[in-house]
């Protein structure tokens, strides 16, 4: 089957500089002082031998480079190592067979000399994601053509990769890309969650786990300080809610320092955000944002509130297929006469005049328990979809969802993303709320099925 290479796109966590390639390669800015993770997607190469690219179905999404067989390869150029000293490399990998075999990280050329070396063996499936690590005491510094090839003693198919990370061990996180939780204060933060007093819930109220947020449009910035932070620029047009100083250079600190906020309650100073919409051309901002924090458990006893710092993004910004009507995962029109037609392209309602145009995102409701951040910002969190938080996701956290209204009731043509086409909707939670006033609310309208209002009151 040919394949054709698609165009290189690097995703740098960990404060490591985002920049689009044009064409089929990809140029790096020399690593900043305080830069620590580089992650490289597989999908991402400039050349290759045998690859061919797959939807990745797990929590992580995107996409991966799927069963490669002995003598494969891939080329990735303008990968910067960084300056000297060790470096942890990793390899997100699936195998239904496990080869035996390896996967090679080579310099230069398919025989350069050898970097690091990822032994294959069974994983339950081609879709069941591991990531093997190696430590490299020793490499080239800067920019490097890194070659990944495939090594098996058996003939067929024996491995797929989602993804590489260079780690130079400065980002106090458990591995490459990862943000470990202050163990500290989140085991404070559930001490004085667990210590809470559960409000009465007066007779007659409405038994649904919710409490919300309710937040306006504050601003635009080509800036996403989870995906690429402290670079302003580095990403397309986003549309902010919440805390008003979200900018490319956002910490969970700067947050807690800067209280203006467009949401009630003022004690949530998270940062929310979307790709701005766009018709004909200009901007369309939403007349405004419920941020819902509910739980889809049958049991939401066991749900405990956000650590501090805590991010995670829904839906995939790099998805370009059509949504027509009846898909799953749409805009839809909300209003007196609902939606009366479709664009030309069929990815847009056309709503009634008495309608606009609507889209809910859903956000995953599992954790991993011990991360702030993860290298794809999903890999941490996980959706629930047999009742329970288990196995690697095993705490229950609120279901966080998006309901965004647009002042507008659709048209025939002229609808766009910043992203791109409807199907790379997607958003961005950094959570600054104030413990105390989010853990309340956690226990008293979510733990308790209690549906609260935004001040948190039933």
């Amino acid at each position: 089957m040919h394949r054709q290479p698609i165009r290189l796109h690097t995703l740098m966590a960990g404060g490591l500089a985002l920049v689009l390639a044009a064409a089929l390669s990809l140029t790096f800015t020399t690593r900043p002082a305080w830069a620590a993770t580089l992650v490289v997607q597989a999908e991402s190469y400039a050349a290759q031998s045998g690859a061919g690219v797959e939807a990745t179905s797990d929590t992580g999404g995107g996409q991966n480079v799927a069963y490669l067989a002995d003598g494969d390869w891939m080329r990735f150029d303008n990968v910067d190592l960084g300056a000297a000293g060790p470096l942890t490399a990793s390899a997100r990998v699936a195998s239904a067979t496990g080869g035996p075999g390896t996967v090679e990280l080579r310099t230069g050329s398919p025989t350069g000399p050898l970097l690091a070396t990822f032994p294959v063996t069974p994983t339950g499936g081609w879709q069941n994601w591991t990531t093997r690590t190696a430590s490299v005491a020793t490499h080239p510094t800067g920019p490097q053509t890194l070659f990944a090839v495939m090594r098996s003693t058996t003939p067929g198919d024996f491995v797929n990769i989602n993804w590489f990370s260079f780690d130079d061990g400065t980002t106090g996180g458990t591995a490459p890309g990862w943000v470990a939780v202050d163990q500290a204060a989140w085991d404070t933060q559930l001490a004085q969650f667990r210590a809470m007093t559960p409000a009465t819930v007066p007779a007659g109220n409405v038994r649904v786990p919710e409490f919300n947020a309710t937040c306006t449009y504050s601003h635009s910035k080509p800036d996403d300080p989870i995906v690429a932070p402290g670079l302003p620029g580095a990403s397309h047009m986003h549309s902010f809610f919440g805390n008003k100083s979200t900018d490319a250079f956002t910490t969970t600190r700067s947050l807690l320092a800067n209280p203006g906020t467009s949401c009630t309650p003022a004690k949530d100073l998270s940062a929310y955000w979307i790709p701005t919409l766009y018709q004909d051309g200009k901007a369309i901002e939403s007349d405004g944002v419920i941020v819902y924090y509910g739980s889809r458990l049958p049991d939401p006893s066991a749900t405990v509130p956000f650590p501090q710092g805590f991010r995670m993004i829904a839906g995939n910004a790099k998805s370009q297929i059509p949504t027509p009507a009846g898909s799953a995962n749409q805009f839809f029109c909300a209003g007196e006469g609902g939606e009366i037609g479709r664009s030309a392209d069929g990815n847009w309602p056309v709503c009634a005049p008495t309608a606009k145009l609507v889209y809910q995102l859903l956000f995953p409701d599992c954790w991993d328990g011990k991360h702030l951040d993860s290298p794809d910002h999903k890999a941490h969190v996980a959706f629930t979809y047999n009742g329970t938080c288990g196995g690697d996701h095993p705490v229950a956290i609120p279901s966080v969802s998006f309901v965004i209204g647009y002042p507008t009731s659709g048209n025939t043509a002229g609808f766009s993303l910043s992203s791109g086409m409807a199907s790379s909707i997607h958003g961005d939670f950094f959570n600054a709320w104030d413990n105390a006033a989010l853990g309340q609310r956690v226990k008293d309208c979510i733990v308790q099925s209690a549906k609260c209002n935004s001040a948190g009151t039933f």
